[in-house]
């Protein structure tokens, strides 16, 4: 487990954006491809639609979308940035880093460092903190930070626990000095004896992709969600409130809750099981289902925007996925 203050000379959020497809697949959709409900599936999971990306669409051209409208708010050239990382657990290939392909398009130029962070669901947390750090230690003056997934091309069409879940996304910030909002703390964590609840078995040096790895779908994205749900009982809320109480803040001080979108239950869950009132529960799930590593990056975004963080307020940031791993940030809103 990495706990990291905010180092002298520590940056701040400068802007923030997000993009997500055009395409919507809703409830009503995903009932005739699946076989249920409509309602069963609202009631299960709060989702009522998901965008996905459509067949020319990768995650790069999410993530450049996202990251051009960061940079617009912060008032930041690409040419400006030191830094690019891009989380995400859903490439546009094995190689190169999907990082460096933003890089290009967002016209950053060469010499601007640029690598890939795959935490899977906690990516964005952990590529936000090593960037805060990496820029504390004066490596740049500014960096871009991007969560962006295209789970839609790994889901199973026959495996409705998961596909009923996940849209394609992705979210960004800039980070910099005097930056609006501050960044406070950071906190990751790994459980590596809990890495069999999420993943995609094949592809990898492990089990390279053969006829057969393709026949019997290890390709696919899996999950159990019964574990998933057990994990962050046992883990995420505890690690959440030890956390809080390093930094010396109590519950009722969140002014804004922004968790990974997993499923609207789990978050409801959640909240309650932290003490946090749930009018202060940031969520994005109902609109845009559990699109991984952006789902943060992406809230965090609609909540920046909606003028309902006033100065002062605390933010907290809080993502959970494969791994399994855990990413907490806490913010002072400016």
């Amino acid at each position: 487990m990495i706990t990291c203050g905010a180092a002298h000379g520590a940056r701040g959020v400068l802007g923030t954006g997000s993009y997500v497809p055009s395409r919507v697949i809703n409830n009503k959709d995903m009932s005739g491809l699946v076989g249920v409900s409509e309602e069963a599936i609202l009631r299960k999971t709060a989702i009522r639609e998901r965008r996905w990306a459509k067949p020319e669409e990768a995650t790069s051209d999410l993530a450049v979308a996202a990251g051009r409208a960061a940079l617009e708010q912060a008032g930041i050239r690409a040419c400006d940035l030191g830094l690019i990382i891009v989380a995400t657990s859903t490439p546009d290939s094995p190689q190169p880093a999907t990082a460096c392909v933003v890089a290009d398009e967002l016209g950053a130029g060469n010499g601007t460092a640029a690598f890939d962070v795959n935490s899977v669901c906690s990516g964005f947390a952990f590529a936000l903190s090593v960037a805060e750090r990496m820029l504390a230690g004066a490596s740049a003056d500014h960096a871009l930070v991007i969560g962006a997934d295209v789970y839609s091309r790994i889901l199973s069409p026959t495996d409705r626990r998961t596909i009923v879940l996940f849209g394609d996304g992705a979210g960004a910030v800039v980070l910099g000095p005097d930056g609006r909002h501050r960044m406070l703390s950071t906190r990751l964590a790994s459980f590596g004896t809990a890495r069999e609840l999420i993943g995609v078995p094949g592809g990898g040096s492990r089990m390279p992709a053969t006829e057969e790895t393709l026949r019997e779908g290890k390709h696919y994205f899996s999950m159990n969600g019964r574990g998933v749900t057990e994990f962050v009982e046992a883990q995420v809320v505890p690690g959440i409130e030890a956390f809080l109480a390093d930094n010396g803040v109590r519950h009722d001080e969140i002014a804004h809750f922004v968790p990974h979108q997993a499923n609207g239950r789990l978050l409801e869950s959640m909240t309650q099981g932290l003490g946090i009132p749930s009018d202060r529960l940031a969520t994005t799930v109902t609109r845009y289902g559990n699109t991984g590593a952006a789902s943060v990056p992406i809230t965090l975004d609609h909540l920046a925007r909606s003028g309902a963080m006033a100065a002062g307020d605390l933010v907290l940031l809080a993502a959970f996925g494969g791994g399994m791993s855990m990413g907490l940030a806490l913010l002072r809103a400016g």
